[in-house]
C-alpha cells in the first residue's frame, strides 16, 4: 500500500505554509528562506523501512522509519519530536510530538500527485507535490 508513494516528488503550490511555520515556532529568517524553497521529496523502500528524503538548496534531511513505529526525529527547523508514522485510508499520518505540542502530517496520492497537509492547532497548509 505504501508503493503509490514511492518516487520522486518535486513541490509545485504551497498555501498557508507560513502561517503554519509561524504557528511551531519557526522564526522569521528561516521562514522567508522556506517560503521561496521548492523542495523534492524523494520516497522509498528499504526493506520494511521507509526513507524521506527532502532535498533543497537550503536544507535537506532524511527520515528513515517503520510504520507504527514511534522514532526519534529532529525537523528540519530543529526541533526534537517524538514521532510516529501510520498509514490510514491510504494517507501515511505523521504525527510528531514535542515539548507538549503536537503536529500532524498527512500525504496522500492521487495519480501523479501528492498532497501534503500539515495541521498544529487551527493552522492548517497544504502542499502539492508532482511526480517527477
Amino acid at each position: 500500500m505504501v508503493d503509490c508513494f514511492v518516487g520522486t516528488w518535486k513541490l509545485v503550490d504551497s498555501k498557508q505554509f507560513d502561517e503554519y511555520m509561524k504557528a511551531i515556532g519557526v522564526g522569521f529568517a528561516t521562514r522567508q528562506i522556506a517560503n521561496v524553497t521548492k523542495p523534492t521529496t524523494i520516497i522509498s523502500k528499504e526493506g520494511d523501512l521507509i526513507v524521506v528524503q527532502t532535498q533543497s538548496t537550503f536544507k535537506s534531511t532524511e527520515l528513515k522509519f517503520k510504520l507504527d513505529e514511534e522514532f526519534d526525529e529532529t525537523t528540519a527547523d530543529d526541533r526534537k519530536c517524538k514521532s510516529l508514522v501510520t498509514l490510514e485510508d491510504g494517507k501515511l499520518k505523521h504525527v510528531q510530538k514535542w515539548d507538549g505540542k503536537e503536529s500532524t502530517l498527512v500525504r496522500e496520492v492521487d495519480g501523479d500527485k501528492l498532497v501534503l497537509t500539515l495541521t498544529f492547532g487551527e493552522v492548517v497548509s497544504t502542499r502539492h507535490y508532482d511526480r517527477a
